[in-house]
């Protein structure tokens, strides 16, 4: 139904594909697994028309197809889900679901706003997602608006009369798990007319849902897999490149913290409509992480202690000092790093390059009256980028062109390089490959054996336990259970959802 053959696409510095074949069958689910930088989400990009690529043959039903734009390829039934998210969040949810395509509700010159709203229901069912199509989308959690995007793409049901080829990128991030599952029926029943193109690297949810899969890395296709034939080993070691260290998780570099040294303290604090009388302590060299089902108050508290929400009540204090004034800035200022979850949102800046990004946050080191020392920054940004593996053409190629993942090891960078030494984590690995994320479980052990304290909110409870000297249970904003983590004693899964 969909094919490319030898596909290549360059960019200054990198030959992001080299000669690609790919082919989707009518009604498949084609599974696209690779590290980080393997050229997954440029292979998506030139599929979905966003780029165009620089040799190579793309066909539909056997007729050569070029699409200069993703208008184009929509127009010929190819829509994506994106993993970071195409959403406009100061516009409703059904302004978003027709966007370029309101002509259709438009009487006498004035867009019918109530036909919308009911075309938007009918949408929004789809992927069973009961809300207002007059909500503002920024009002909705991360994992409405991933469900809100799956019912944008799905409207070209009913525009095109062909079948459809939906590219799903990274689609299950963070969902919970119930939202995945139903993701998964929705997907399984629409391919009586659709197929998909399935990006993850959850490999396990890439291994229920797949018919096949392609594992890419450097840019070129390195395998090809039936279902019936996978080998979860095989498939990692081609990612990779290597063998996946088997101490996933490096509990052997666990080292005591020091329970003589607060670094972050609270007490009875409580932000509305978030948390309620949350209190803890966070020593140096700790690693406690806050697990609870989405809505649960986990994020609300990190962007508590980083200084982006002012609690309603109780006191956090920071190295002994009691917290007045809450701001990003002041958090900065008492060495206080935060890795956001939405790093195109909130961990990069888009338009700036890798050095600017990293040493955003330390301005004040390379500046001298005004001026800044660009070549310190430098030196620095090169330094961090041998130490994380960050894959990129050099320090000054720009932040918003680098894969997910290195762009979350930019991020980490930026806290680290500056020398905080309370860092917060929410969501470290989202999005990650598996040897992207065996770097930041390398670098959180290294951190936490440097006494720096760390509060994480992990992608997984396997992550949540691996990785933590102290575990707090949370559920709708109340303090439930609290563990230790102990190498060789650490509670299971079972310990944690009962």
């Amino acid at each position: 139904m969909y094919e490319l053959r030898q596909v290549d696409k360059h960019f200054p510095g990198v030959h992001a594909l080299k000669a690609v074949d790919f082919k989707v069958n009518r009604g498949e689910i084609v599974g696209l697994v690779g590290e980080n930088g393997a050229g997954k989400s440029t292979l998506m990009k030139v599929i979905y028309g966003s780029y165009q690529p620089d040799g190579g043959n793309i066909t539909i039903d056997g007729t050569t197809v070029r699409f200069r734009n993703p208008r184009q390829a929509m127009d010929h039934g190819i829509g994506m889900v994106f993993q970071e998210q195409s959403l406009i969040t100061n516009l409703t949810v059904m302004e978003n679901i027709f966007l370029g395509y309101e002509q259709q509700f438009v009487r006498l010159g004035v867009i019918d706003w109530k036909a919308m709203a009911e075309a938007a229901r009918q949408q929004l069912a789809k992927v069973k997602l009961d809300i207002d199509p007059g909500t503002i989308t920024s009002k909705l959690s991360f994992a409405q608006r991933q469900l809100v995007e799956l019912a944008k793409v799905l409207t070209l049901e009913e525009r095109i009369d062909g079948d459809l080829v939906i590219l799903l990128d990274e689609p299950t991030s963070v969902l919970a798990k119930e939202e995945v599952e139903l993701l998964f029926r929705i997907v399984r029943d629409l391919t009586k007319r659709a197929s998909f193109i399935f990006v993850s690297h959850r490999l396990d949810e890439v291994l229920e849902l797949s018919d096949r899969i392609y594992v890419m890395k450097d840019g070129e296709v390195v395998d090809v897999v039936a279902h019936d034939a996978i080998d979860v080993d095989a498939i990692q070691h081609k990612m990779v490149g290597r063998d996946v260290d088997k101490e996933y998780y490096r509990e052997q570099k666990q080292k005591p913290y020091d329970t003589s040294n607060v670094v972050v303290s609270l007490h009875d604090v409580s932000l509305s409509g978030k948390f309620e009388n949350i209190s803890f302590d966070l020593h140096a060299g700790e690693v406690l992480c806050l697990v609870g089902a989405e809505g649960s108050g986990r994020e609300a508290i990190l962007r508590t202690v980083f200084g982006l929400d002012a609690p309603s009540s109780g006191s956090v204090t920071i190295k002994g000092e009691t917290v007045t004034r809450f701001s990003a800035q002041s958090g900065v200022t008492r060495g206080v790093g935060y890795v956001p979850r939405e790093r195109k949102i909130e961990g990069i800046v888009n338009g700036l390059n890798v050095y600017e990004n990293m040493t955003l946050s330390q301005m004040q080191n390379f500046a001298i009256y005004g001026v800044l020392r660009v070549g310190e920054e430098r030196a620095l940004a090169r330094k961090w980028i041998e130490r994380m593996g960050i894959k990129t053409p050099s320090e000054n190629k720009d932040c918003g062109g680098l894969s997910g993942g290195n762009q979350q090891k930019v991020v980490l960078a930026k806290w680290r390089s500056g020398g905080s030494d309370i860092i917060l984590l929410d969501h470290p690995t989202r999005g990650l490959d598996i040897g992207a994320k065996e770097d930041v479980y390398e670098m959180v052990r290294e951190m936490s054996g440097a006494g720096v304290g760390i509060i994480l909110v992990a992608d997984t409870l396997e992550e949540a336990i691996g990785l933590s000297h102290t575990i707090l249970v949370l559920k709708d904003g109340v303090f439930q259970k609290r563990f230790d983590g102990t190498p060789g004693d650490k509670p299971s899964l079972y310990n944690l959802v009962h």
